[in-house]
């Protein structure tokens, strides 16, 4: 897997370099659509390829977890036919009436000293059935929680397979569409000698630099909530609701003063999308997406990548919801005050306005 990732890594690299003679890491450049296509499939491979392997490694965690599942549950199965014939003797002596002996003996003590004593027999027999018994219904629950637990795993499982197979038909069908370009250009021979020098080029650069920038994004979210709270006249009340309106400027000085990372970098606010771009030394770097409200398993706002481009070329949905899992870039008004919740969010005028109300239990 990671062979055919190097190899189109450098297939993408060696094409737009024997195309326009210049390094890949500087500025873009103009080139045709059809070197632009084997760029844009070659990168979405590799990308696709490292989903592939991410979704084996969580395969393998969850077959692994299911086997000790079944161990698991293997073993309470014993348990549970000790704890199940111990509990059917202490309901069948209830039934036949042999607690209600000891009742009639208890009653018919003639002597205080007798009482307390048989007393203390008749606590010590109810109390232990009461733990037999309790045991049996512990272990019981417990054994019905380990089946739903088994259930979902399996359904995991299922979505892993199918997701599994749905990567490697694509990587097929991209890898086929490069494989026919290559086929029909003159050029191929030069393009593979260029394979050993640019074959890191995107897993040593690219990849770690969108982290990078990620990283400072999701550090600087994690703080906004100070600065809404600190800034005048984000924040205005009409009763039981609330307003939260940042603009574009506000956002951009706070994320500078986070990182100057962001010196280079901007936010704009357009009608339903949020874009995020800059571009440091030879590397650009443009986010688009969108915030939604949600509920679980915390109110907040929940930000959805829509559309990744680095140096000009897209990243395929694999890497944009990789990212969007490894980097919270969520807005969570309860850390500003705890009796209130988001209930709508939206961008216009070059402003982010979020609509908070009372949260009443």
């Amino acid at each position: 897997m990671r062979n055919r990732s190097t190899y189109y890594v450098t297939i993408c690299c060696s094409i737009l370099l024997f195309f326009l003679h210049i390094s890949p890491i500087q500025a873009e450049p103009a080139m045709d659509e059809n070197t632009r296509d084997v760029l844009q499939n070659s990168l979405s491979i590799v990308e696709i390829d490292h989903e592939i392997e991410r979704i084996e490694e969580q395969q393998q965690q969850i077959e692994e977890r299911r086997s000790s599942l079944e161990t698991q549950m293997s073993v309470h199965k014993e348990e549970m036919k000790d704890h199940q014939d111990r509990a059917a003797s202490i309901v069948r002596s209830y039934y036949m009436g042999e607690r209600d002996q000891l009742l009639h003996v208890f009653l018919k003590a003639k002597s205080l000293r007798s009482i307390q004593i048989l007393a203390g027999y008749y606590e010590i027999i109810i109390g232990r059935d009461q733990e037999v018994l309790h045991a049996y219904h512990s272990r019981q629950q417990e054994f019905e929680e380990m089946t739903v637990k088994l259930d979902q795993n399996d359904a995991e499982l299922r979505l892993l397979k199918q997701n599994l197979q749905n990567q490697r038909e694509r990587v097929l069908l991209l890898e086929q569409e490069v494989e026919n370009t290559l086929a029909s250009s003159d050029n191929r021979e030069l393009m593979e000698k260029l394979m050993e020098e640019l074959n890191t080029y995107w897993s040593n650069v690219g990849i770690h630099e969108v982290k990078r920038y990620f990283g400072a994004l999701a550090s600087a979210m994690n703080n906004l909530p100070n600065f809404v709270q600190q800034e005048k006249g984000i924040i205005s009340t009409n009763g039981r609701t609330y307003s939260i309106r940042i603009n574009e400027e506000q956002l951009n000085d706070f994320l500078r003063t986070e990182n100057e990372i962001f010196n280079d970098f901007a936010f704009e606010f357009t009608d339903d999308y949020i874009i995020a771009s800059g571009k440091r030394d030879n590397l650009e770097l443009a986010v688009q997406g969108h915030y939604t409200v949600i509920d679980e398993p915390a109110n907040g706002l929940l930000f959805h990548v829509d559309k990744l481009v680095f140096n000009g070329f897209e990243l395929p949905d694999t890497t944009r919801s990789m990212l969007q899992q490894e980097f919270d870039l969520g807005f969570y008004p309860q850390k500003l005050m705890s009796f209130i919740k988001a209930t709508d969010v939206s961008t216009k005028d070059q402003t982010l306005e979020v609509t908070l109300e009372l949260a009443l239990k």
